[in-house]
């Protein structure tokens, strides 16, 4: 039988065929990103080879995490993941690649990656409360750990307003749990692990 993640990447294959997992050790794309990221960030994003998920084109890379996390994080992940694969096909790669890496400034005040991310995020938080229930979602470990991704330097600090992403928090939060059926997977009734 197949797991609920391998389940979900062929859905995602469905929509994106070439789409494919890679590990990042095995990529020297992504080791080349790794030592640009660490000279970039003084040393702030020490761990986008050992925890960070990174799309591009239609390949999601993962670090060796992957392999043991549980399957619904595997899922949550891909969900988030998908965000970014609809965004690519919805802006284009060279429309992609600039609004993350440019507006406003590429570290400290990265408008553009800050947007792309609340969207990816929002489907982050969507996910957990539909896999794990609302509490999970509203959990002040999830909001922590999100609040970081945006304000330390594992994405650049990309929006240092944590009052405004608390905002933010709340309204997905809020739209969420008007939505969500716990208990059920979405699509198909069945009971969460």
């Amino acid at each position: 039988m197949m797991s609920l993640s391998e389940e979900f990447i062929r859905d995602i294959q469905r929509e994106f065929p070439r789409f494919c997992l890679i590990r990042k050790r095995d990529s020297l794309l992504s080791r080349a990103i790794d030592v640009v990221l660490k000279v970039l960030t003084l040393g702030a994003q020490r761990e986008f080879m050992t925890r960070y998920h990174t799309v591009l084109w239609d390949r999601l890379y993962v670090p060796d995490l992957w392999e043991r996390m549980p399957d619904v994080a595997r899922v949550i992940t891909l969900r988030h993941e998908r965000v970014h694969l609809r965004q690519r096909r919805r802006y284009g790669d060279v429309a992609m690649t600039f609004l993350y890496l440019i507006p406003f400034f590429p570290l400290g005040l990265a408008y553009g990656r800050a947007r792309i991310e609340w969207e990816a995020y929002t489907e982050t938080i969507r996910a957990t409360a539909e896999y794990r229930g609302l509490e999970a979602a509203r959990s002040p470990d999830l909001r922590r750990h999100i609040m970081k991704q945006f304000t330390s330097g594992a994405y650049g600090w990309m929006w240092p307003f944590p009052p405004m992403l608390h905002r933010w928090y709340d309204t997905a939060l809020e739209e969420i749990a008007g939505q969500v059926r716990p208990g059920e997977l979405p699509g198909d009734g069945a009971k969460r692990s």
